[in-house]
């Protein structure tokens, strides 16, 4: 599914946290890894909104605001900025700007990468809501490499295409339901979107 420019459907903010890709040394790949897989994944008209910025914690919240307050995103994803380095900063960044935190997305992150890598016990991914008066978003953290990003949203497969392990993008619709945002679907054949029989909406 394409992006869409129609205001009234859902709006997903991207956001690449890294200082040499925001400073030009090299080229930036996680905002690519995530449009690919958004376009892949999700049936729903959705609007993007992409920013590349360094690492710097005053920046990023500033950012997460703007996407949130003021371009009215439903769901920001930010991939960058995570580990224990004394510039990764994001998860800090995110916590600042959050009114609820969402413990089992990074549980669920780190459990996925742990199948590949035992530094994954490293990652400090979350995810939390931020919400206004008459406005609510969820915001992840997620991993920097387009491979790690792949395999966090959509969980492991073995080789016929059966779940394993579920990504954590399996909860996200319905986790946006329930804080106002639009009713998103998915391609089941990448991530099969999950919501009790009671929030589902009949097919046309």
């Amino acid at each position: 599914m394409s992006p869409t420019t129609n205001n009234d459907v859902l709006v997903v903010g991207l956001v690449s946290v890294s200082d040499r890709a925001s400073g030009g040394v090299y080229e930036d790949k996680g905002l690519p890894a995530l449009s690919d897989w958004l376009a892949s994944a999700l049936t729903t008209p959705y609007r993007v909104e992409t920013r590349l910025i360094a690492d710097e914690r005053a920046q990023i919240e500033a950012t997460l605001v703007e996407l949130v307050d003021l371009q009215r995103c439903h769901l920001v994803l930010t991939t960058g900025g995570t580990g224990p380095a004394r510039r990764d900063v994001t998860p800090e960044a995110t916590l600042a700007v959050a009114t609820k935190e969402m413990p089992g997305f990074g549980e669920q992150m780190r459990q996925i990468s742990l199948h590949f890598v035992p530094t994954a016990i490293l990652s400090r991914q979350l995810a939390v809501i931020r919400e206004t008066l008459d406005h609510a978003a969820l915001i992840m953290n997620l991993p920097g490499q387009p491979k790690a990003i792949k395999e966090t949203l959509e969980g492991l497969k073995d080789a016929d295409g059966k779940q394993l392990v579920g990504g954590i993008f399996a909860a996200v619709p319905y986790c946006v339901d329930l804080i106002g945002g639009p009713y998103m679907e998915t391609d089941p054949a990448v991530c099969k979107a999950f919501r009790p029989k009671s929030a589902l909406r009949p097919q046309p």
